[in-house]
């Protein structure tokens, strides 16, 4: 399993499957585009042909399409990001979780985010996972959520607004903003223009621990509570709670725990939270239904977002 695991993250790393997008090379082209000694390579290639992420027909190495529309940089569904942050920070600390048992402190850490900010090549890191998981979220949160009877909405820590890009292109009556540091700004603006998608929604800079939410009529808290400990998420949904009118509605989306786990998955992200944060884990699907409801929110309710992750609803 770690064997077959740091053979695929090394193929992103090297960035492989870009190379051999639209084109097909043998072992030895393959070596010399990216700088590879030959003696590991050949069987490298031919462990990605085994897993059908790459083809191999003549001695020739091609993409799969799984590699070509998921592992080729810039493509729309492009995982490769959070595959990358999984090789850099994951799979060392995986390799030290018998101290974290001990220990409960986290074995990698980048440290306090609202510092980290500031560093270019972390930031574009981040971001880049940050649009591989939203890239994914975003059209199934488009499509499951009821937006017909709002006009706004706000994502909160919403990073350059690849999530609220796919809400205000699916629906072209919202109002989309998003709530982040004011370092993201420049970040959003040339995302959005990019996309297309210039003053369909809006920046708004702050910090969601100091400066109140902005109001909407939907705030959405995606992958966010579980960067937290448990007082900073009732903390966190207690604001949200405070920043809408009455009929306001906050979702709240992450790898929910099911109370009776019928798989590891959500379990194995939550070690990843514990192995990478201070105070982080995923939460029970009850856990996030009980701050809402003591936040003061009347109706609740969770439903499916996706293959993996659960979306929380919220009525003030």
């Amino acid at each position: 399993m770690y064997a077959m695991s740091k053979v695929v993250l090394t193929a992103v790393e090297l960035d492989l499957f870009t190379v051999l997008k639209d084109v097909e090379a043998s072992a030895e082209e393959v070596c010399e585009r990216l700088g590879l000694h030959p003696r590991a390579a050949r069987q490298w290639l031919d462990t990605l042909v085994v897993t059908g992420l790459i083809r191999r027909e003549n001695g020739r190495y091609g993409n799969s399409p799984a590699a070509s529309r998921f592992l080729v940089r810039g493509a729309p569904a492009y995982v490769g990001g959070f595959l990358s942050r999984s090789g850099e920070m994951l799979y060392p600390a995986w390799g030290r979780f018998t101290d974290t048992l001990r220990t409960g402190r986290p074995q990698a850490n980048d440290g306090d985010f609202r510092e980290l900010v500031g560093n270019p090549a972390f930031l574009d890191r981040f971001l880049t996972m940050m649009d591989s998981l939203s890239g994914h979220l975003g059209p199934e949160l488009a499509k499951v959520y009821d937006w017909t009877e709002h006009d706004s909405v706000a994502d909160i820590g919403g990073a350059r607004g690849n999530l609220i890009s796919h809400l205000v292109r699916a629906h072209v009556h919202l109002k989309g903003m998003v709530f982040d540091l004011p370092e993201m700004e420049p970040r959003f603006d040339a995302h959005l223009a990019g996309l297309g998608l210039a003053g369909r929604a809006s920046f708004v800079p702050g910090d969601f621990f100091n400066d109140p939410l902005p109001q909407a009529d939907v705030l959405i808290m995606g992958h966010v509570l579980h960067d937290w400990s448990e007082e900073e998420r009732r903390m966190l949904v207690g604001k949200a709670y405070q920043a809408l009118a009455p009929g306001g509605v906050l979702l709240v989306y992450d790898r929910m725990i099911e109370e009776e786990p019928a798989d590891a998955d959500n379990l194995l992200v939550s070690l990843h939270m514990i192995l990478t944060t201070t105070d982080g884990s995923e939460y029970t699907q009850g856990e996030c239904l009980a701050w809402m409801r003591e936040a003061g929110f009347q109706q609740t309710s969770v439903q499916p977002l996706g293959p993996t992750d659960t979306l929380a609803i919220a009525i003030k």
